[in-house]
């Protein structure tokens, strides 16, 4: 008998991994961005070159774990609102399928460590994966649901991850917009 709990400590440590190597990302970019504007030499008078490192890794992982946590958080829920209106499973066995996909997304956290110098890279691993993620995912409920189930969980969950991502992108642009044009100098 096969333990279905298994997979379980994956999704954490995936977003430890993604989180860590976006963190570093960043601390690389905000440590060039503090010596242009001028106030690296400030920091350091604080801070050795290694706590500065380590402080600004603390907050960036923490708060790329955070949204990163969120988004599993509103990717499971979107999921299964999806399966409640399309799935004929009353027992949860499609659900629990699935789950090996946590596996993707584990490799692509180990993956993501190669990108550490370039946003581009880490955000193409990370597209990739959680595509990759999708397509097993839709393949495996495939096996449990008719065409047209599948179809519309697909449908839904693309849907549904559209409208937020342009509801943040139109929030952030009218808060730059906002910035902007309070700006005395505009």
């Amino acid at each position: 008998m096969r333990n279905p709990y298994v997979y379980g400590y994956l999704p954490f440590i995936t977003i430890i991994l993604f989180s860590l190597t976006f963190g570093l990302f960043t601390v690389t970019e905000s440590l060039t961005l503090f010596k242009s504007v001028g106030i690296y030499s400030g920091m350091r008078e604080f801070l050795s070159e290694i706590q500065l490192r380590i402080f600004l890794l603390i907050v960036f992982a923490l708060v790329y774990f955070m949204v990163l946590a969120a988004f599993k958080l509103i990717g499971e829920t979107i999921h299964e609102l999806a399966m409640l209106f399309f799935s004929k499973d009353a027992e949860g066995k499609t659900v629990n399928e699935a789950r090996g996909g946590y596996v993707i997304f584990f490799f692509g956290g180990i993956a993501s460590a190669v990108g550490i110098s370039s946003f581009w890279l880490l955000a193409l691993i990370f597209v990739l994966t959680v595509f990759i993620y999708f397509v097993y995912v839709i393949y495996k409920l495939s096996n449990h649901m008719t065409l047209g189930a599948t179809v519309g969980v697909m449908l839904f969950e693309l849907t549904i991850w559209l409208i937020f991502l342009a509801l943040i992108v139109y929030v952030v642009f009218k808060l730059y917009n906002g910035i902007v044009s309070s700006l005395p100098f505009s």
